[in-house]
């Protein structure tokens, strides 16, 4: 189930939070652990018992492995084999046709493979698993008293199909205690839908633009084609996950629960070291926390220090997807920021604001190429059409079309990915006061509708880091 169909919208989200508010303190938990089991099991019934099999193993694993911290070298045995547990179903399901593919290569062997699918949300909850088993076992947190608690942990519904990856310590007193008020609650809304929007309205209708160009037979077009294709795909994928965040941020705040910010504007970054940290920042505070550091992180020495930053980019390269253009992908930002941290860090802090602007948009635009086309020979084909060697010249038919019907939305969209949209609600609220914050109810109303008309018209169109 998707937070973007009708049956979310006007079924199962209206009901869930009819039955939240009417029953009482102590069944809470229960009753969202109930709805986000359905809600998980509503696509596919059989990956249901996978995560609860993950679920249950994990919370009578740690509890084994913390009765025996006293002994060290024993529980460190028991905590890398529920680990290794853990990873092996992420790793079977996710990355055994990667690997059939890369045999047959190799070998040149026929090995046939078989279509086991991609249980939903498996790199998201399996990360919270993980989360889990390492705050109990450093002694970060105490192991969770109630089963309730930690499978609801594991599989709430707004973040078990795409994040955020938020770590056990920042979740663990939620559980137990949340301050639900109206002013939460209407945040919430407010959050929720201008995710909706973000996802409706403006990632769906750039996803239509990307499309067109890529479809292009060998890829044939103009550079200019390419470079609108690409940002197209650069501005879509931030529209895409940023709004799930904030919808699945939104629906914790309707039900009690405070999570930060996935997203920070990552478009305004002058550095690629400081887009990942904008972007997608629960992902990069749980390889920070779990890989980073425990390997050593900086403080070490320079050769450490730069298998510590390829060993994180390696596996967030394959994290986001079994095949070698992600592996590249991450490879591409872990060298980059390795020379960002050694020599291009100093040689930009005497540049402008806008050429480290520039070049931090370059850096991330050519990485995207790498993220969603696949192949080397189409990957060199695309990046040879935005260098207009082999392209159909500067400019065609297809990119003043483009530039034609879409340039509101690539306005738009630009507008959008700035601080300038937040500045202007918080300057409406304070200035106006309460005609302030009704006219800005009238405008999510607005936009709500919009997203639905645009709904009931359109086909399904799936969040992009659902396939991850």
């Amino acid at each position: 189930m998707s937070f973007t169909s009708l049956t979310f919208l006007f079924y199962f989200f209206p009901i869930a939070i009819i039955l939240y508010s009417i029953v009482p303190k102590r069944f809470k938990n229960g009753l969202l652990l109930l709805l986000s089991l359905f809600f998980y099991s509503w696509g596919d019934p059989r990956y249901l018992l996978l995560i609860m099999v993950s679920i249950i193993v994990t919370w009578f694993g740690i509890k084994f492995i913390h009765s025996r911290r006293q002994k060290r070298e024993e529980a460190r045995f028991y905590f890398v084999c529920l680990l290794v547990f853990n990873l092996s179903i992420l790793a079977f399901f996710k990355y055994y046709g990667f690997l059939i593919d890369n045999v047959n290569m190799i070998f040149r062997t026929n090995l046939q493979i078989v279509d086991l699918g991609l249980p939903f949300g498996i790199s998201f909850y399996t990360f919270k698993i993980i989360s889990y088993m390492a705050d109990v076992y450093t002694g970060k947190t105490p192991p969770q008293k109630s089963f309730t608690n930690f499978a609801l942990y594991v599989c709430i519904f707004p973040q078990v199909g795409a994040g955020p990856i938020v770590q056990y310590s920042d979740m663990a007193k939620e559980l137990l205690v949340r301050r639900p008020s109206p002013d939460l609650f209407g945040r919430g809304v407010e959050k929720f839908i201008l995710g909706l929007g973000k996802k409706v309205l403006i990632a769906n209708n750039l996803a239509l633009v990307w499309s067109s160009v890529k479809a292009s037979p060998d890829l044939k077009m103009s550079a200019m084609t390419a470079w609108l294709g690409i940002i197209a795909f650069t501005l879509q994928i931030y529209f895409d996950f940023s709004g799930y965040s904030d919808m699945a941020i939104g629906l914790g705040n309707m039900f009690g629960f405070k999570w930060a910010e996935n997203f920070n504007y990552p478009y305004i970054s002058k550095s690629a070291t400081e887009f990942w940290r904008r972007w997608h920042i629960s992902l990069g505070n749980w390889f920070k926390t779990y890989i980073y550091f425990p390997l050593g992180g900086s403080k070490c020495s320079p050769r450490k220090h730069l298998r510590n930053i390829f060993v994180v980019w390696m596996v967030t390269g394959l994290w986001h997807g079994a095949s070698w253009n992600f592996v590249v992908w991450g490879l591409y930002f872990g060298l980059i920021i390795y020379l960002e941290k050694i020599k291009i860090g100093k040689i930009l802090k005497k540049l402008s604001s806008k050429v480290q602007l520039l070049y931090c948009l370059l850096i991330v635009v050519l990485g995207w190429v790498m993220f969603d086309l696949e192949g080397v020979s189409q990957i060199g084909r695309f990046y040879s059409r935005l260098l207009v060697f082999g392209s159909s010249g500067l400019i065609d038919g297809n990119a003043l079309y483009i530039l034609k019907t879409s340039w509101k939305l690539f306005v738009l969209a630009i507008i959008g990915a700035s601080p300038f949209v937040l500045g202007l609600i918080n300057n409406v609220k304070s200035r106006f006061g309460r005609g302030g914050y009704a006219f800005l109810s009238v405008c999510y109303l607005l936009i709500f509708l919009l997203s639905v008309a645009s709904l009931v018209g359109d086909s399904y169109s799936p969040f992009l880091y659902f396939k991850f």
